[in-house]
């Protein structure tokens, strides 16, 4: 089996690293009551989705 003569450098290996890194989460604001929500998806505090109440929310 062939194997490497020399080692990579640091900087080679951090290039191929580059990538490897978790996204940050993407967030929107809700139409009806304007807090965080993620994208096409229904608003967990109001429960709209695009101007309409799909689900009725219990207050706490």
């Amino acid at each position: 089996m062939p194997n490497p003569k020399r080692r990579h450098s640091q900087t080679r290996r951090d290039k191929r690293r580059t990538h490897d890194r978790l996204a940050t989460p993407q967030f929107s604001t809700c139409q009806q009551c304007g807090e965080p929500k993620a994208p096409h998806r229904v608003c967990p505090h109001c429960g709209s989705y695009k101007g309409r109440t799909v689900i009725e929310v219990e207050e706490t």
